[in-house]
This record gives C-alpha cells, structure tokens and sequence, in this order.
C-alpha cells in the first residue's frame, strides 16, 4: 500500500477538492444535461483585502530559517525582511501571484464545467494598482482562455478590494448558473428570471480525502475525482495567464497539449531557472 500511496499521492490537487463536493458535482451534472442549454462561458472571481507589503530591505536570516533549504530549486538571492513567511506570493522568483494562489480554485471549475482542455489563445492584463511596494505579481487581473467550440473561460483576480463578487457564473444558450464556493447553485432561464436554488452545503475536503485513499486501497486511479492530468491541465490556465501577463502579449496555444506556438520568449517562461544541482531528474 505505501508503494501505491506513493504512486498516487499526487493526484489531490489543491484547488480541486470541490471535484468531490456533492452540490458541485451535482452542479456540473446538471450542465451536462443541459439545465441552461450549451454552456459557451464561465466566468470566475477572487477578491481579498490584502494590505501593502512596504519595502523590504535586506537583513540577516533569523534564527530557526533554514534559508538554504527554504529557497529549493530556485536560483538562490540574498535574504530580504518582507519576504517570508507569506508574501513569497507575490514575487515571480517563487511565486506566481493571486492566480496562481487562488485563481486554481475557480478556474478547475470552470474548465470543469464547460467540458474544456487546453485553450487556443490567453490574454491578460492588469497590474499592482493599489500600493506602490515591492510586490511584483498584480494585485488587479483579468484573464481570458479561449477555447475551440466557441468557448471561452474568464478570471478576474482583485487582491485589495473586498467587494463581493459571484464565484462562477457559468452561460448558456438558454440560461445561467452562478455556482458558489460551498456547492450550492442557483440557475436562472434565458430571461434572467430564477428558476430556483439547489445543491447541498460542502466543500468537499473529506470526500476529496476518502476518494484519494479508497483509490489508493484498491489500486483504482482512474476511480479519482482529481486526477493528476485534470489538475495539470487547470493549474496550466493559471500558468499561461501569468506567461501572458508577463510579456503583455496574446499567446496563441496548441490545443492539443497547450503549449505556446510561434512565441520563444513566451516559451522561456515555461519553466523555471533552477539553483544548480536542483534541477529535476525524470
């Protein structure tokens, strides 16, 4: 069993859990069947209240921080006093910004809704808007993943303003559905008109728990709610959205696998720099 544990352990991703929520999944079933018709756009929101970060300056690292080892694979830089233990974050050396952080949360569900792989085409835009620090990820972002079939997929990631938004709002050719974070949803005609809420409170946390192990005990990966290339293929929406950010461009994706066509310096960004004998071994 410690083998298939092993084998297996990466298959809960984090942001997916609510693959295992009863309300959600039930959500996703019923746009499967058609409750607003063909689903063409899902819509995702995050915001926060997050304060500045100020400017960090360097100092020595404290007592008890194991900086070598803290820092892993990436390329190693001198210790500054506004970096650890959270606002990691928010840096693009070990970070990849609100998005990647909580975008995954949302966006799993979206692609999950609309029956999505890898996008066509990602744009962003945005930036850190609201204080003059030295975070370097937005702290305002809008991203959008085009998809074939006429789909498309929206985020729209606020760090500093806690005005509250829906969580995903999927669209239809004959209605919508605004799905919440706890598994319940409400669906509404082509009218806009509601038709009702439904769904059962619950993240999924436990029932993510019992289905990684009960595929582990019966040797069942493909009994998973989140396999491994699910999680991939949501945590790349993440990735691409940031690549295009960076580099303030249109990236055009194959969709077969989502790799960036025709663009090397958006393909630098596909992976990291690694500190020397850190880089992986497959």
């Amino acid at each position: 069993m410690v083998q298939a544990a092993r084998k297996h352990n990466r298959a809960v991703q984090v942001g997916s859990q609510r693959r295992s929520g009863p309300g959600t999944i039930e959500a996703i079933q019923k746009l499967r069947e058609g409750i607003i018709g063909r689903v063409y756009l899902a819509r995702s929101w995050y915001s926060n209240l997050r304060p500045s970060i100020g400017k960090g300056k360097p100092a020595a690292v404290p007592a008890g921080l194991d900086y070598e080892l803290w820092q892993g694979p990436a390329v190693r830089v001198p210790y500054v006093d506004n970096r650890i233990p959270y606002n990691w974050h928010w840096f693009w050396h070990w970070g990849n910004g609100e998005l990647g952080n909580n975008g995954i949360h949302t966006l799993d569900l979206c692609r999950w809704g609309l029956g999505v792989d890898f996008p066509i085409r990602a744009t962003s835009s945005g930036g850190r808007y609201r204080y003059d620090d030295d975070q370097e990820t937005p702290d305002t972002q809008t991203v959008c993943l085009e998809f074939e079939g006429r789909r498309q997929i929206t985020w729209e990631g606020l760090s500093c303003n806690r005005h509250e938004r829906k969580f995903v709002t999927f669209y239809g050719e004959g209605g919508a559905m605004d799905l919440d974070g706890d598994g319940t949803y409400t669906v509404f005609d082509e009218k806009d008109k509601e038709i009702g809420k439904f769904g059962s409170p619950g993240v999924g946390d436990n029932e993510h728990i019992v289905n990684l192990l009960d595929a582990i005990r019966n040797d069942k990966p493909l009994s998973l709610n989140a396999e491994i290339a699910e999680g991939h293929k949501s945590t790349l929406l993440c990735h691409l959205g940031n690549i295009a950010q960076r580099t303030g461009r249109t990236l055009t994706c194959d969709a077969s696998n989502g790799h960036i066509a025709g663009d090397d310096q958006a393909m630098k960004l596909w992976q990291r720099e690694y500190e020397p004998g850190w880089e992986p071994k497959v």
